[in-house]
């Protein structure tokens, strides 16, 4: 019996089949970019109402502890609650009070010293290229003598001012782009003094962190109801994730928070004995950015020593400037992050690395980084789970 001359061959159904396959996968990748985009807009437009709602939630969680303390001792809830908001009222107010003129003066001094700061790069840099110091110019090719009579079949000496050619482009080049680089340093400061301006000026944020410490028993009681799922495994499966996640964030924001209030400290400290004039200003920087393991130290840690560089504009004050940072980050290594964190497993810092740079990156701005850290935890819970080890039994927790 012939085959039908009109069914596709082996060869053309492979064919189909990859072309369908393919045509899948792109349909996949376009729907996912597109989910990716819509969330970034939808961020974007939310921000206003997600940014309390994010710093609430975070400060509930530092502070819970501190009202089951209170509790403890026989104080009642609300009073609690209330308690820990005005000793964190006069504790705040009291820091801003002290902190805070110190911060904006050395903020307006930055501001205005940029160019001048720029200007002493530029001449710093030119006179180490032009009179490189004895050591450097020892590894250096020797600079060419004056050229001598020229002889029949003797190699034509070379030009001097044709050799530097070249280094004065780069000194030329340099010059002009160092004046754009303060520039662009000094928007960006601008636009972080108005992102402190807007969290500052979020009077919802004590709110919402007082409903949330109010009511965080019948949240963790409750919120097992609203799953929108009746399979008992399934069921099962999902609240062990999410109180996995739960625990990880927890243990994050909790130890974090704390371990870069401490790194904030030692380096204003630091920074006051090298002598650097903004040693407040980046010690408050160092507040925020050291919340990211790495990557905020070395942001912290370049800007310091640049700093250092054009204050003193000697080898000596950036050198010490990177032994302190050697000194506090070995001091957090070995004393603050364990004590702090004691036995419990956190993110690892590479995956708070990668989930704030794609977050960041992908939907947009420092609040898409901080919300793609629950995404880093739930693939840290997924992972662990599912892919390192058997499942253990299923365990609901009630605390």
């Amino acid at each position: 019996m012939n085959p039908d001359p009109e069914s596709p061959s082996p060869v053309q159904r492979r064919l189909l089949w990859l072309s369908l396959t393919c045509l899948g996968l792109a349909s996949l990748a376009a729907l996912a970019a597109g989910m990716v985009w819509a969330l970034a807009r939808l961020i974007h437009v939310l921000s206003p109402v997600l940014w309390p709602l994010a710093v609430a939630a975070i400060l509930a969680c530092l502070l819970s502890p501190v009202v089951a303390a209170l509790e403890r001792r026989g104080l009642a809830r609300v009073p609690a609650i209330l308690l820990v908001f005005l000793a964190g009222i006069i504790i705040i107010s009291g820091t801003l009070a002290s902190v805070l003129p110190q911060l904006i003066g050395e903020t307006r001094q930055l501001a205005g010293k940029l160019p001048e700061y720029s200007e002493r790069l530029t001449l710093a840099v030119d006179g180490f290229l032009n009179h490189p110091h004895a050591f450097v110019a020892h590894w250096l090719p020797a600079a060419p003598g004056p050229p001598g009579p020229s002889t029949a079949g003797s190699t034509p000496a070379s030009n001097p001012a044709t050799d530097m050619s070249a280094m004065n482009g780069f000194v030329h080049w340099l010059s002009t782009q160092l004046p754009r680089l303060g520039t662009w340093l000094l928007n960006r400061l601008q636009q972080v003094a108005s992102g402190f301006a807007i969290l500052a000026g979020l009077f919802l944020v004590p709110v919402y962190t007082f409903y949330f410490l109010l009511e965080q028993r019948s949240i963790l009681a409750r919120w097992r109801d609203c799953l929108p799922v009746t399979h008992p495994a399934t069921r099962a499966e999902l609240i062990f994730i999410l109180e996995s996640i739960q625990q990880y964030l927890v243990a994050f924001f909790r130890g974090q928070v704390l371990v870069a209030m401490a790194d904030a400290t030692l380096y204003t400290i630091g920074f006051l004995m090298v002598g650097i004039n903004y040693a407040f200003l980046l010690g408050f920087m160092a507040l925020f950015l050291t919340m990211i393991p790495f990557l905020g130290a070395i942001i912290i840690c370049a800007t310091a020593v640049l700093l250092a560089f054009v204050q003193f504009t000697d080898f000596f004050h950036p050198a010490c400037t990177i032994a302190l940072f050697a000194a506090v980050q070995a001091m957090e290594g070995l004393f603050i992050s364990p004590r702090i964190m004691g036995n419990r497993v956190g993110l690892h810092p590479l995956a708070i690395i990668v989930a704030v740079m794609t977050g960041t990156t992908l939907l947009g701005g420092l609040l898409g980084g901080v919300l793609a850290i629950p995404l880093a935890a739930a693939l840290r819970v997924i992972a662990a789970r599912h892919l390192a080890k058997p499942a253990p039994s299923h365990t609901v927790s009630n605390d």
